[in-house]
């Protein structure tokens, strides 16, 4: 008879064998705590202009080699809870904001360290979210009264190009100036008249080779592929665009023909090539000059298709479709039939071009107001591609912002230590133990001047002494004074509403609200319950070879 074991008393005797449980500060609140900041730790170096890069392998050995927080957040597989609760609020800010993900984890890592220290000296988790509840409202209230400037007119280049430039320069510090008239010029040539700005119809077309400074952005669409014919340049084209292949039409059925004799086998296929050469010959009676194809073009359809001179591209992918038919003004035929007028394309040329090794098809509409813009991007290698077309897409993220909501805060760390200053006064008005919870989320917020001081390799205790002279004067003369990371003499700091480096109101907005939510949810947590794990036991690692076999 087998000897029973009783379950030890307590919470797990409800549970499976293997399951765990922690509760309490020490093994909940610390440990969700501790995490967190380890997470925060890892993306805060990466923060700023001068932010480290990080070289993140995915599960498919894909390297990335890059400082956007988005990327690093996405590729790596974090499976600790209170960590991803924090990856959650960063994925919400880009998909609300499309930039300042890294904004969010360095905030609720701070605002979790600080909590810790609160928590330490004997307050409640209960009092601390109350107080970081105000302090979130407060901050939010005092970011709408330093706004710096205001754009109105979103096709003002001047003063756009200078807000795109803030948000390139955290990506590419150094290539700012160049890549925000490149994202601006494409941005503002697509900008509708009534309708809301959409950040797809800038898309980004990356070719190995050549310098940087030989992107060109322009109207139209490019794809990285050759034209599928002899003919390879056409201006002032028509555009027919179909979704299924350019082939001999084959029965929806299965169908047996009896063929008796040679003669006749020839009569059935010159039969089928004079019905592909009628339908090739009537698309271009309709006035069409380039077809574009979905699928394959088949070898006799473009043998036709050379005959009647018309030019074939085959284009894959159904969203690339999707966009070619929304710059072109085409409609997408499901069937290979004669196009009417209305549903044809116009683009000014479509031609062939060699870009270094790349062969590319150019859609160029220069003529005619278009709803899609390219930005063709030339480097070195695919790892610095990807990183210039992160630092585009938040820059296009940013020119959809100023469509949305025009207004700026002083950059550079100089709007933290400002809000900070005021929500410190803000605290000694707060009674109960709410004040302390409402300093501690001040503290918090000079974590950002202090991180960029860091990872531009400045002494911290100078940078932060001569912004809080700045800031703590009687005058409003140094509130938007910010830190200057190029500085080399004795002055550390600069005026950053005059500097041009400016922060969308927006983005710190839901940076803050984000961050706080993320914080109050993981403070919540009094008790951290893991089932046991399905499946057997983990696989053995395979043995090596033994030398005397």
């Amino acid at each position: 008879m087998a000897l029973h074991v009783p379950k030890a008393p307590g919470f797990s005797q409800m549970l499976k064998e293997g399951a765990r449980s922690f509760q309490g500060l020490d093994e909940a609140v610390y440990r969700n705590i501790s995490a967190c900041k380890e997470f925060s730790e890892t993306v805060r170096t990466a923060y700023g202009p001068n932010g480290m890069n990080k070289i993140i392998i995915n599960h498919i050995d894909k390297l990335f080699v890059t400082n956007d927080a988005a990327t690093v957040v996405k590729e790596l597989e974090v499976e600790h809870p209170a960590a991803k609760i924090m990856i959650l609020a960063s994925q919400m800010q880009e998909e609300e904001v499309g930039d300042g993900t890294n904004f969010v984890i360095v905030l609720a890592g701070s605002l979790l360290e600080n909590a810790q220290d609160l928590l330490r000296m004997g307050m409640t988790p209960a009092d601390i979210i109350s107080g970081y509840e105000l302090a979130m409202e407060k901050v939010i209230e005092i970011l709408d009264s330093l706004v710096c400037v205001t754009i109105s007119d979103c096709r003002d280049e001047e003063k756009v190009t200078k807000a795109v430039r803030s948000a390139v320069m955290s990506k590419q510090y150094g290539n700012e100036d160049f890549l925000a008239r490149l994202i601006t010029k494409a941005c503002i040539s697509i900008m509708p008249e009534e309708t809301t700005f959409n950040v797809d119809n800038v898309r980004v077309c990356k070719i190995l080779g050549s310098s940087l400074y030989n992107s060109e952005s322009f109207l139209g669409m490019v794809f990285k592929r050759q034209a599928e014919g002899d003919i390879t340049k056409k201006s002032n084209a028509k555009i027919a665009v179909f979704t299924c292949p350019v082939d001999i039409a084959s029965t929806e059925t299965k169908g047996t023909v009896l063929i008796k004799s040679a003669g006749e086998l020839l009569k059935f296929s010159a039969g089928e090539e004079t019905k592909l050469e009628q339908e090739i010959n009537a698309i271009r009676d309709a006035g069409v000059d380039v077809i574009v194809s979905g699928g394959k073009v088949g070898d006799m359809a473009l043998h036709f298709i050379n005959k009647a001179g018309m030019m074939a591209v085959k284009v894959n992918s159904k969203f690339d479709i999707r966009r070619l038919c929304k710059a072109t003004g085409a409609t997408p035929l499901p069937d290979v039939t004669v196009p009417t007028k209305d549903e044809l394309g116009f683009a000014d040329s479509v031609y062939t071009d060699e870009l270094g090794d790349t062969c590319v098809v150019v859609f160029r509409l220069d003529g005619q107001e278009s709803r899609v813009s390219t930005i063709v991007v030339r480097g070195a290698t695919d790892n610095y591609l990807d990183d210039i077309e992160r630092a585009i897409d938040d820059g296009v993220n940013t020119f959809k912002g100023i469509t949305r909501d025009g207004r700026f805060v002083a950059g550079a760390g100089a709007v933290e230590i400002e809000v900070a200053k005021r929500l410190r006064q803000y605290a000694d008005t707060v009674s109960g133990l709410e004040r302390y919870a409402v300093q501690k989320f001040a503290n918090a917020l000079e974590v950002f001047p202090k991180t960029l001081a860091e990872n531009s390799g400045m002494k911290v205790k100078e940078v932060m002494d001569q912004l809080h002279k700045a800031h703590f004067k009687d005058n409003d003369a140094g509130i938007h004074v910010g830190i200057n990371v190029e500085s080399e003499g004795a002055d550390l700091t600069l005026n950053a509403k005059e500097a041009a480096l400016w922060d969308p109101v927006e983005l710190k907005k839901w940076g803050v609200k984000f961050a706080t939510s993320a914080v109050l949810t993981i403070l919540r947590v009094d008790q951290i319950i893991m089932a046991k794990r399905a499946g057997g036991p983990a696989a053995k690692a395979p043995r090596g070879n033994d030398e005397d076999d």
